[in-house]
């Protein structure tokens, strides 16, 4: 049995501007950064063991996954299959640039989200392929991966057998945690994000009581 960990990178800038990031290396913003720590401080509490820690190689998920790595003793593998859809000619755009430059694949993508590639890029079915290749060469146990929003949602179709666009409806925050148990391809929990909830307890007025 394999429990997979599935872990949104922390914030970027691009996030904020809401432009297409795909295979750009956008850094982590200072807010990813804290996002970062505290995803690893909840997680070296957990009391739970974990046999692997793998990343996307885009600088925002290693960003993400080095404060992991330090606080629970895991060596860090990256890897290109767990990195977000490639969104070829989209990619540093918003949304609205991309409909006025690209009507034709919008169009496209609103009859067909999941075979229709982005200019000159990927396909979501695409992003599931490279991600069940690597999926599979996981050994039993639990393994904490962190990758883009994308992959995410491209695992939570996979499990859950999603029909039409259903798997466009989830949302991701950053640094967000969804669990998946392979092959029984239940899903444990989705977008649990409770570590960002207590974001400022240190500035709390018990901190000077």
């Amino acid at each position: 049995m394999k429990e997979i960990w599935l872990i949104r990178h922390g914030e970027t800038e691009w996030n904020v501007k809401k432009r297409f990031q795909g295979h750009l290396d956008v850094p982590l913003s200072p807010a990813g950064i804290g996002q970062a720590f505290r995803l690893a401080q909840r997680l070296s509490r957990s009391q739970l063991s974990f046999h692997g820690l793998y990343a996307s190689d885009l600088r925002r998920a290693r960003e993400t996954a080095e404060p992991l790595a330090a606080m629970l003793g895991l060596p860090l593998e990256t890897t290109p299959l767990l990195r977000e859809i490639n969104v070829g000619a989209l990619a540093g755009l918003s949304r609205e640039e991309a409909e006025a430059r690209y009507p034709e694949f919008i169009r496209a993508a609103q009859r067909d989200p999941w075979h229709t590639p982005r200019p000159g890029g990927e396909s979501m079915a695409d992003l599931a392929r490279r991600l069940e290749a690597f999926l599979e060469t996981l050994p039993a146990g639990r393994h904490l991966l962190v990758t883009h929003g994308g992959v995410i949602r491209a695992a939570l179709k996979m499990a859950l057998d999603l029909e039409g666009d259903a798997w466009r409806r989830f949302h991701i925050p950053n640094t967000s945690i969804t669990r998946i148990l392979l092959p029984e391809r239940e899903v444990l929990a989705v977008s649990d994000s409770a570590h960002l909830e207590t974001w400022a307890d240190w500035l709390s007025d018990e901190s000077v009581k």
